[in-house]
């Protein structure tokens, strides 16, 4: 039951991975898609209201794996050395 189980949950995250490779990006939750807010008029008729604060008016927002991602490789790339360390120059440190 456990393997079963670590199984299936290894699978769905492999999955989700695929899917923030292929497609980073998804469809704003908050505005639908829309990049902004619908609303109603006291008659009844739809409206558009003001911009969507959530995805700035783009309707898209970057997944979360996608942006864990983003989040290590960018830890990664800051903490690794550029350039081979030589004996004579003096090594600059990444915050000077």
């Amino acid at each position: 039951m456990l393997t079963a189980s670590s199984a299936l949950l290894l699978l769905t995250l492999a999955g989700y991975a695929v899917l923030c490779a292929l497609q980073p990006f998804g469809t704003c939750r908050r505005c639908r898609g829309l990049g902004y807010r619908l609303r109603r008029s006291r008659t009844g008729a739809v409206k558009r209201g003001k911009p969507c604060r959530r995805c700035r008016t783009h309707g898209k927002r970057l997944r979360l794996g996608r942006r864990l991602h983003r989040q290590a490789c960018r830890l990664h790339h800051d903490g690794t050395r550029t350039h081979p360390r030589s004996t004579d120059r003096k090594e600059t440190l990444p915050w000077q």
